[in-house]
């Protein structure tokens, strides 16, 4: 219980923080990039802070099925864990469709881009076509090196890791954000796109769940899985070299 718990206090603390960052910039005050990246650091920061004394605080399926990979999630917490993470992805989300709904005038993919991820991000007007290959690997790319990174900050030996792992890692993700959501809104998390997509299908968005065919299952759910797991795999041969 405490698992899932932790698990739904920080997702929820992440996506309403960060998809909220998304539609202050859509409705309220045109934030650029590296504005929204920052805030969405400092939110994960504040959500690892909110959950680690209740649960390990991955706040990402893929993170978790990550460390049961790497045998540091026992397979019986996986359920809590991930049940955790899709719940509180999906009450930040209506938290914040009922903070947003006076603005929801047309239910378009540019208002729904606070809720779900789409590819080629729709609010990069340079950016004319991503094909799906493409959009798979810029979420495996940019969820390996979240996940390789959190692996090497946790293995730190740091003085107060309690207060500085947190900070090290929204770091690590503002800078991510920064430099893949161009392409494809930068998800990594399959909690944190799924949960508040399938509210935007429910509140009756026109572009509903299947925008880019089966894109949101291929590109955000799949790939960010694919890249913390190779993340594992490579962090795990490395040690063993080093050893």
């Amino acid at each position: 219980m405490k698992g899932f718990l932790g698990e739904l206090i920080g997702t929820f603390v992440l996506v309403f923080i960060g998809c909220g960052s998304v539609g202050w910039a859509i409705f309220i005050d045109p934030l650029v990039l590296w504005q929204i990246a920052i805030i969405w650091g400092v939110g994960v920061a504040l959500a690892i802070y909110s959950s680690m004394a209740l649960s390990h605080a991955h706040l990402n399926p893929a993170v978790s099925l990550g460390f049961l990979f790497k045998k540091e999630l026992k397979l019986n917490q996986l359920p809590a864990y991930l049940s955790g993470q899709f719940a509180g992805a999906f009450i930040a989300a209506l938290a914040l469709y009922f903070c947003f709904e006076s603005y929801f005038v047309t239910k378009d993919i540019q208002s729904a881009m606070m809720f779900g991820e789409y590819f080629p991000n729709p609010g990069n007007h340079n950016l004319k076509d991503l094909s799906l290959a493409e959009a798979f690997a810029f979420e495996a790319l940019g969820t390996f090196l979240l996940m390789f990174g959190i692996l090497l900050i946790i293995g730190l030996k740091l003085k107060y890791k309690k207060i500085l792992n947190p900070l090290l890692i929204g770091v690590l993700l503002a800078v991510l954000i920064y430099f893949i959501a161009p392409y494809t809104q930068a998800g990594f998390n399959p909690a944190r796109d799924f949960s508040p997509r399938l509210l935007s299908t429910v509140f009756g968005w026109d572009v509903k769940i299947t925008f880019s065919g089966m894109g949101w299952l291929f590109v955000y759910i799949i790939a960010p899985i694919t890249g913390a797991i190779i993340a594992v795999v490579l962090n795990s041969l490395i040690q063993k070299k080093a050893a």
